[in-house]
């Protein structure tokens, strides 16, 4: 058996030129392949804050939801920013494109190296959070850690080099399996809260002392990190205008309208879960996340948190997509520019 035939046996045959249009993705593909990574910053994005404001003592956690509505605030304005940069680039190119067109070549390189280092942190870091959320649900596991990281990077590779399409198909379900999880999770905490249903929310039991002695001065500088922290949860919101031609005609308009509503379910989750998790006073462990101590505490160690922490795990590990997606689109872009070899 020769290399070419064990390599259309792993991967399948090249697809056709006259393929391409059939390999583009609609807008509930799209929004599972482009905006896993936002939504799965969800998962992280308030224990970030969280874990920043600890350190002031567990009183400064009620400080999280103000620095929520900041960071929320920040995301509409990226998200309207990137939708006028989809209609007037209808090519794609995000930041790249646009920065060359208005500032010049220069900052046009430092912004596509910076997206080029995002894409590939983004791999890194959705993968290894993917793989705590599953040790945080079945500890016995966390010995395999790097085997299992290795395992959805391989995994991750061979989907993408069977197609687009083929990928926003997989992609689809663990995306929608987590964002319908997470919103029941939050309903339930809210109908608790409120006194709708179920039994009044029980805070978190541990409590961490304050600080001896917080200068101003260290006071303001921890908020600040908090906030830079807590902006992970922009993460991956340039994939959809870097990725203009992966969508189906009219390109332009299906980007936009999956942006927003990228922008709507992001936000929901986010806020959500900041605001729960500020109410249980939750406090970060280094063996267990906040998401995975909120449902607990919201629902109990039933079906619903191991719903919750499995599609934590997979659209975390799905989430590093992105950069399988956007790396080969923007290289491509360098490449025709002359600042990579052509053959990319």
């Amino acid at each position: 058996m020769t290399l070419q035939q064990i390599k259309h046996i792993i991967i399948g045959p090249p697809f056709p030129t006259s393929a391409e249009l059939h390999e583009r993705l609609d807008k509930a593909r799209a929004l599972a392949v482009f905006a896993s990574d936002p939504i799965s910053s969800n998962a992280y994005a308030t224990e970030a804050i969280m874990s920043v404001l600890i350190l002031l003592g567990s009183g400064a956690l009620r400080l999280t939801m103000p620095i929520a509505i900041g960071i929320a605030a920040l995301v509409i304005f990226v998200i309207f920013s990137y939708i006028q940069t989809i209609l007037h680039y209808p090519g794609g190119g995000g930041a790249y494109t646009v920065t060359k067109d208005n500032l010049g070549t220069l900052p046009s390189l430092f912004a596509a190296a910076a997206l080029l280092v995002d894409y590939t942190l983004t791999v890194s870091v959705s993968v290894s959070a993917g793989v705590r959320a599953m040790t945080s649900a079945f500890p016995e596991l966390y010995d395999f850690r790097v085997v299992l990281a290795l395992g959805a990077i391989v995994l991750l590779t061979w989907i993408n080099l069977r197609g687009v399409r083929e990928s926003g198909t997989i992609f689809a379900l663990p995306t929608y399996a987590f964002v319908g999880g997470v919103l029941v999770i939050i309903g339930i905490g809210l109908a608790r809260y409120t006194g709708l249903a179920g039994a009044p929310l029980e805070p978190h039991p541990v409590q961490v002392p304050p600080a001896d002695t917080v200068t101003q001065f260290a006071f303001v500088w921890l908020l600040l990190r908090a906030f830079a922290a807590g902006c992970t949860a922009l993460t991956g919101i340039e994939a959809i205008s870097n990725g203009v031609q992966a969508f189906k005609p009219p390109e332009s308009r299906n980007a936009a309208v999956t942006m927003v509503w990228m922008g709507v379910m992001a936000m929901a989750l986010f806020m959500g879960i900041s605001f729960l998790a500020t109410q249980l006073a939750i406090v970060p462990e280094e063996g267990d996340s906040v998401l995975s101590q909120m449902t607990r505490l919201v629902a109990g160690n039933g079906v619903l948190y191991y719903w919750v922490q499995l599609f934590t795990m997979l659209i975390l590990v799905l989430a590093a997509n992105t950069g399988y997606q956007d790396f080969p689109r923007l290289s491509s872009f360098l490449a025709n520019d002359g600042f990579l070899p052509r053959w990319l």
